[in-house]
């Protein structure tokens, strides 16, 4: 092994002993069993080929390579920071690793040396895909976080409740956003026609952002998972066993062993339709079947709003002044308890507690808002 040579394969020696170290302090901090198990399979190879390139070296030098000073030199990064952070780093690292086995191997003419960085570069491949699906949940951005992000702003869609849960959220925005208005505009003027056209106009305006809302949350989402499907099949088709290892991993965090995940993919993979929407499904968590229909979403969430924007408005129809703003107040507050116990269709919550609390923020808006009307009447 000629002088060049052997400074690579010591400085690759030096990367295998750094990662396996480093696998082993996020294992002892991982609170989960499947991943620490992952990350303590992951040390154990980076140690195979530690030890094998150090056999190398002594072969070639006569003497073995001090791990210990290469586990002191260990950066505090490495030590203490986020785990997440970590992964994402130790990912490039087995990226630039897998780049600079090939480097090598075009110049190792000894068949012991070239087998051995054969095997480790195959290694520092799959060791990638297994940290990008590890460090899946960190601070990087995917595809399926910033579609969240963007859903998020939309105020109508909520995911897995159904039609009832939407139609619930529908009829609490219109409620809240009009009994402002109505509450606002009572103060302002003391309850007069005018509160009525100002109450109907909001709930015209919230049912139509709101069915505009639901309407481009639910294309939104169909366009992101087709986008994503043809992005997942172009890899599939370049690299089927990367692919095949992404599916495994997942599997494996699932809690099944490394056998049976093995099993599992790679008799899903003999389905190409099947492995295609399995990736998609378990990699951002998209699938087909539980997307809302555009047009039921958009015409459910304009109903609801404009039912719950109407309550407050009822009495302006027959009374003005006080006795209107009286009644709006009183049917308002109802409406917002009904409305608020309604939410345990939903959610795990005693009915009583979510009609309390919502009463409890209906109020106080109402306050507020006659408040600030009353106060901008007096200019």
């Amino acid at each position: 092994m000629d002088k060049s040579n052997l400074a690579t394969v010591e400085k690759m020696w030096r990367r295998e002993i750094e990662a396996a170290t480093t696998y082993a302090h996020l294992a002892n901090r991982e609170s989960d069993p499947k991943r620490k198990d992952i990350l303590m399979r992951l040390a154990a190879q980076e140690e195979s080929h530690a030890a094998r390139w150090a056999e190398r070296i002594k072969a070639a030098t006569g003497r073995t390579p001090d791990r210990k000073a290469v586990e002191k030199g260990l950066s505090w990064f490495q030590r203490i920071s986020d785990p997440n952070v970590v992964l994402h780093r130790l990912e490039q690292e087995e990226n630039k690793a897998e780049a600079e086995y090939d480097d090598l191997m075009a110049r190792l003419v000894d068949p012991a040396d070239r087998k051995i960085a054969e095997d480790a570069k195959f290694d520092e491949k799959d060791h990638a895909v297994i940290l990008r699906a590890l460090a899946g949940g960190g601070a990087v951005p995917t595809p399926r976080s910033t579609l969240d992000s963007i859903l998020r702003r939309e105020r109508w869609h909520k995911r897995g409740t159904g039609w009832i849960g939407d139609a619930i959220y529908g009829v609490n925005d219109g409620l809240g956003a009009v009994f402002g208005i109505v509450s606002g505009m009572a103060g302002y003027t003391g309850g007069s026609e005018v509160v009525l056209a100002a109450g109907l106009a909001g709930t015209m305006a919230s049912a139509l952002s709101m069915g505009a809302g639901a309407y481009l949350a639910s294309k939104s989402e169909r366009e992101v998972y087709e986008s994503e499907v043809s992005r997942e099949r172009a890899e599939i088709e370049e690299d089927p066993h990367e692919e095949l290892l992404e599916l495994e991993l997942f599997y494996q965090l699932k809690g099944f062993s490394a056998e049976e995940s093995r099993a599992m993919a790679e008799r899903i993979q003999k389905e190409p339709k099947q492995f295609l929407r399995t990736l998609v499904h378990e990699e951002l968590g998209l699938s087909e079947e539980t997307f809302p229909n555009p047009w039921r979403s958009t015409i459910s969430a304009m109903v609801s709003t404009a039912i719950g924007g109407f309550i407050p408005i009822i009495p302006f129809f027959f009374t003005v002044g006080m006795p209107a703003v009286v009644a709006s107040f009183a049917i308002s507050t109802i409406a917002h308890f009904a409305v608020g116990a309604s939410k345990a269709l939903v959610t795990t919550r005693p009915w009583w507690a979510s009609g309390t609390e919502m009463t409890v923020v209906g109020v106080l808006e109402a306050a507020i808002t006659y408040g600030l009307g009353v106060a901008f009447a007096g200019y």
